[in-house]
């Protein structure tokens, strides 16, 4: 006992000196994200001294402010991020195709990442390096362009539900329905990642039904997007810390626990029947053969392929993040494509009359996916619409290394000094501002905050110089992180070397998202008129995000685009 007593001293000057040297580690780490080189360039001043430029950077994308950014600060400029950590915003192609074709140099930092892990679990929208790398192998297989083909015939069935249900609900109400679209198109949107990406029914869009158990999780975790408060970051940064959960907090632990109770009970009837299958041929499957509709079929049978080492499959938990990954990312981003497609239709009555007149032209009401492709406007209008409103608006990296990054043309920092690149530190926060970057004056013209789909017919010359894996734009951002699926079923359309402007024409095998927002259009546009019905002031962005349209005067009810909508009156 006494040895114990005697040891007490030596054990404390061993944790002291531990404790030193962690906080001296910690402190050379902080002053060299605080020193950084882009202390160099200008940009707004620090508007919190927690939050930084935050608030600011997720609401640039208003095309006046953009442009002033631009010509204040130039088209890399220094904000500041949580605790006033120095941050580069870029507007510039150059030193955005470096950031993103290096990805694995420029990871999505931790904090973005923290609270995206308790929802969806390690999926591959957050994983990074091998660990990615490993998740990508395994999911190929169930984009590639055959398979995303198959899937026509569901965005078909979908929207012509969707039709019958407007047009029925117009009939009652007089000719004339007010709807705030967003739930409807949200629960079609559902119903078709739920048979699409798992065989699941959610029956969201039959108003006889009672939603299920994973329709009403869903909703409980996205419907509203919390306010961004210092609560909420901290939370999310440390919720080990967070001793007193808000109710929402509850609600989504609540909804995450049914979703990987259903979830995991879809995996293990999969894996059953494909362990049935597979011991009906001796031989067992692989990887090519990949039968099968929806994609958490395919993802198994890909995981469970025969050539694939056990060192490179996918835990059961991992396959798990992958199908709420599938419900959030394809439902959330899907919907708000379509949300704001109709928005900008409303407000350029012009185009919306054109459009129709092309659907119209179209012989059938269910036409193939090549048949859609071969529309001319219907592409300009779905082109320009992802420009001017992509869903994701806004998204965040981290330099994993010290680095210098290439600029478009030389610029002057904030002493005057003429700089050919930007350098930057390990730790160093990056804002790629999709939405702003989509209506550079620079690359679309004057008229770049216009909705106007005629560009699309003569595409800037300029515009192929952004990093964007789709028609150049950013909207589904560019290198390997780039959307999975759209990355795998524009390969056909990005081999191909483009004519004399430098925009290559989409072809026949459009990507998943493109499908079905041409889908929805062709329904949807072809038998009804839309009308905003309220001023369209009113109509305001809310998200950090992702942006979802909010009525200005009503914004405790959450996102909504109210309009009116009437069936057309065919000659």
């Amino acid at each position: 006992m006494a040895s114990l007593f005697q040891s007490l001293p030596a054990v404390s000057t061993v944790l002291l000196c531990a404790g030193i040297l962690a906080a001296g580690y910690v402190l050379r780490q902080a002053l060299h994200i605080y020193r950084s080189p882009l202390c160099l360039l200008r940009g707004p001043p620090d508007a919190h001294i927690l939050f930084g430029n935050i608030q600011q950077v997720a609401k640039v994308i208003d095309s006046r402010v953009l442009e002033q950014w631009i010509e204040n600060y130039g088209y890399n400029c220094l904000t500041r991020w949580f605790l006033s950590i120095p941050c580069l915003w870029t507007a510039d192609p150059r030193t955005l195709n470096h950031i993103l074709t290096h990805s694995y140099d420029y990871p999505k930092p931790w904090e973005g990442g923290s609270h995206a892990v308790r929802l969806l679990g390690p999926s591959m929208l957050i994983t990074e390096g091998d660990a990615h790398r490993k998740q990508r192998r395994v999911l190929n297989p169930a984009f590639g362009p055959a398979q995303i083909r198959e899937l026509t015939d569901i965005f078909i069935e979908k929207t012509t539900a969707l039709r019958d249900l407007w047009r029925a609900q117009a009939i009652a109400q007089g000719g004339c329905l007010r709807t705030n679209v967003i739930e409807s198109l949200g629960k079609s949107t559902l119903d078709i990642i739920g048979i699409a990406g798992f065989n699941y029914r959610f029956d969201a869009l039959n108003p006889k039904e009672k939603p299920n158990e994973l329709n009403e999780a869903f909703y409980a975790m996205f419907k509203t997007p919390p306010p961004m408060t210092f609560k909420r970051i901290f939370g999310d940064l440390f919720p080990f810390l967070n001793f007193s959960p808000d109710e929402r907090s509850k609600k989504v632990a609540e909804s995450r626990a049914v979703m990987r109770r259903i979830g995991m009970q879809l995996i293990n009837d999969k894996k059953a029947e494909i362990t049935r299958l597979t011991a009906e041929n001796a031989g067992g499957v692989e990887k090519k053969n990949m039968g099968g509709r929806d994609l958490l079929t395919l993802l198994i049978k890909a995981n469970m392929a025969v050539d694939i080492p056990d060192s490179q499959r996918l835990s059961d938990e991992e396959v798990l993040s992958q199908v709420v990954t599938f419900l959030v990312a394809g439902q959330e981003t899907m919907n708000m494509a379509t949300t704001w497609t109709l928005y900008a239709l409303t407000q350029a009555p012009t185009v919306q009359r054109k459009l129709r007149e092309e659907l119209l032209a179209v012989p059938t009401a269910s036409p193939t996916m090549d048949e859609l492709a071969a529309l001319p406007y219907l592409d300009a209008v779905v082109r320009e619409a992802l420009r001017m409103y992509p869903p994701v608006a806004t998204t965040l990296r981290m330099a994993n290394r010290d680095d210098v990054l290439p600029v478009t043309a030389p610029f002057v920092d904030r002493h005057g000094n003429t700089q050919t690149e930007v350098r930057i530190a390990k730790g160093n926060r990056i804002v790629v501002p999709i939405a702003a970057l989509n209506r550079l004056k620079s690359v679309w013209g004057d008229d770049a905050a216009e909705f106007k789909p005629e560009r699309w017919e003569h595409p800037p010359a300029e515009a192929s110089n952004l990093p964007g894996i789709w028609a150049h734009i950013l909207t589904f951002l560019g290198g390997p992180r780039a959307c999975i699926a759209t990355r795998f079923s524009v390969i056909e359309y990005v081999a191909s070397p483009p004519p004399a402007h430098g925009i290559s024409p989409l072809r026949a095998s459009d990507p998943l998202p493109i499908r079905r927002l041409k889908s929805f259009l062709f329904s949807l546009v072809r038998e009804f008129e839309f009308e905003l019905a309220v001023p369209a002031a009113d109509i305001v962005p809310v998200g950090t995000l992702i942006q979802r349209p909010n009525v200005r005067s009503e914004l405790d009810k959450g996102a909504q685009l109210p309009l009116l909508i009437r069936p057309h009156a065919r000659d």
